[in-house]
């Protein structure tokens, strides 16, 4: 079995993104990194809709997800996600500038796995996503999603 799975990034930040994508192609941590760049996309990704209506079936074996995006931020993002029953299992990891209580709380009380803040120096960004990356999407066990729906 290949222990190599896809992440989905959402972000609305390019050279985040670009940091992120850079960091966990590096480390050769994921077989697919999907982007997309506000919650309303990940959802379509998600539930293959349009502009992703035709990408083959597969959950990813982990969300990272900003917080502060247009049209559907992160919390709206993960309290739509965590009360469907064909999502609600795929973890997800909060890696967010905000160092708001009241988005800390709000992520766990909806079912986020982690909270992350960004770090602003680039080397210790890198660090941070290759750790995500290592046990998310290395050493993380999840269930098949599949029996869940």
């Amino acid at each position: 079995m290949d222990t190599l799975k896809s992440i989905l990034l959402v972000e609305d930040d390019v050279k985040d993104i670009e940091l992120t994508t850079t960091a966990l192609s590096k480390h050769n941590l994921a077989n697919k990194i999907m982007v997309a760049r506000d919650g309303v996309e990940a959802l379509d990704y998600l539930y293959r809709r349009e502009q992703f209506a035709e990408y083959p079936i597969g959950d990813p074996v982990v969300i990272l997800l900003d917080l502060k995006m247009p049209r559907m931020d992160g919390i709206q993002f993960i309290q739509h996600l965590k009360t469907d029953n064909m999502f609600k299992l795929i973890p997800i990891v909060v890696l967010t500038s905000s160092r708001e209580d009241r988005d800390l709380l709000e992520c766990y009380k909806y079912g986020v796995n982690a909270y992350i803040v960004k770090p602003v120096k680039f080397k210790e960004f890198v660090d941070a996503v290759e750790h995500i990356g290592i046990f998310w999407a290395i050493l993380n066990e999840v269930p098949l999603t599949d029996s869940f729906k």
